[in-house]
């Protein structure tokens, strides 16, 4: 299957698309170091050898009339800083906002379906009305804004256009949902939002792909079954406290059937088996696998228990956040995660390299889309082509 990635920047959701069985015809980026490390991983990640092109530079600049109905799938993250909860929430005021280039992409392209993800806080109630232009743009593609058209205007238009049912041009059947990154086995808490469209006349149904993994089914493995803990050779004494409410807590797994998914994936699960970090072992001899200094716990920013899903790393406007990034020991003491554990934690494969110095490593894993989950989308969206 035939397709392109834009906005990739590390390529976790290039990777993971990449894992579903698509091709990338291209893939582009603007970040020179994220371009980088792309073209690295080219060289030994076996999914990525067959990826033809690794453009470097403005999306805006591209042309994708060369692909019109040679594609199965255009996908990527449009820049999320406009939408971000920790940004400045300028969205359409904003000129990072890449949506436009997106629905252009699709439109020059006209591929048979598309995936486009970003931050949960494109969900804000702030920019609902500005999140429902961008879902009516992607549904008519073609519906183009005119000259000095103001973006309200061309959203009465299109909003005309979906009411009159009436339109024989291009068009998408679009649905959106807010995932979990956890639930699809990734050792991470972290939500973004996931927006699908497949072309009107392939007359597909499709519907995003259920959770496999749970909250409820890690307290099981924990606390009724033990496995959690046998499996990683934990004894009794370093467990740790038991849930409030412990008895009710157990109770209410009994007739759960979330509980009889897989369990949710854990930072122990991820790095258990990497060699030991601090003290005196700063260098490990595993690649971006290395001790940074300086991690300091803050009010909001304490770090991830070793024994959760890690908490949403992030890349941050100003070098790293701590608390995001960083691993709560039970003694109170915390430490940076390695770039090779961000990474495991991301799901990147452990032979994917990350390029540049550390604080840019961890921006671009910070920004990347998890491969397991967009695997997870991209597989369920290449069954829904079949």
């Amino acid at each position: 299957m035939r397709s392109i990635e834009l906005f990739a920047g590390a390529g976790g959701l290039a990777l993971g698309t990449a894992k579903a069985g698509f091709a990338h015809d291209l893939v582009a980026e603007w970040n020179p170091e994220a371009c980088q490390t792309l073209r690295d991983n080219r060289k030994s990640v076996p999914e990525m050898k067959g990826w033809n092109e690794i453009h470097e530079g403005d999306v805006r600049k591209l042309e994708y009339g060369r692909f019109e109905g040679k594609l199965d799938l255009v996908a990527g993250g449009p820049p999320c800083q406009p939408f971000s909860l920790g940004g400045k929430h300028r969205a359409f005021l904003d000129d990072r906002d890449m949506f436009p280039e997106a629905v252009r992409a699709v439109r020059e392209s006209r591929p048979k379906t598309f995936i486009f993800e970003n931050v949960k806080g494109l969900l804000r109630q702030s920019f609902s009305t500005y999140f429902e232009y961008i879902i009516l743009q992607l549904n008519y593609p073609d519906v183009v804004r005119k000259g000095n058209e103001q973006w309200q205007d061309h959203q009465r238009r299109l909003e005309r256009v979906h009411t009159g049912g009436r339109h024989e041009g291009l068009r998408y059947n679009v649905v959106f949902r807010l995932l979990n990154a956890a639930d699809q086995g990734v050792p991470q808490r972290r939500e973004r939002v996931f927006i699908v469209g497949f072309r009107s006349d392939l007359g597909r149904e499709w519907s995003f792909p259920k959770a496999t993994h749970s909250k409820e089914a890690l307290l099981r493995s924990k606390w009724v079954t033990g496995e959690y803990w046998d499996r990683h050779g934990v004894s009794t004494k370093r467990r740790g406290a038991k849930p409030a409410l412990f008895k009710r807590t157990v109770d209410s797994l009994k007739d759960n059937p979330k509980a009889f998914l897989e369990p949710w994936r854990t930072v122990r699960d991820a790095i258990a088996d990497l060699p030991a970090l601090g003290g005196n072992r700063l260098y490990t001899g595993v690649a971006n696998h290395e001790f940074m200094a300086g991690a300091k716990a803050y009010q909001g920013h304490t770090g991830s228990p070793l024994d959760e899903p890690a908490k949403t790393l992030k890349a941050g406007d100003h070098g790293v956040p701590g608390g995001e990034n960083m691993l709560a020991r039970r003694d109170g003491s915390v430490r940076y995660f390695s770039v090779r554990e961000s990474a495991r934690i991301q799901t990147f494969p452990d032979d994917y390299k990350f390029s540049g110095p550390w604080t840019e490593c961890m921006r671009q894993l910070g920004n990347a889309v998890p491969v397991l989950l967009g695997r997870a989308v991209a597989a369920s969206v290449a069954a829904g082509m079949a």
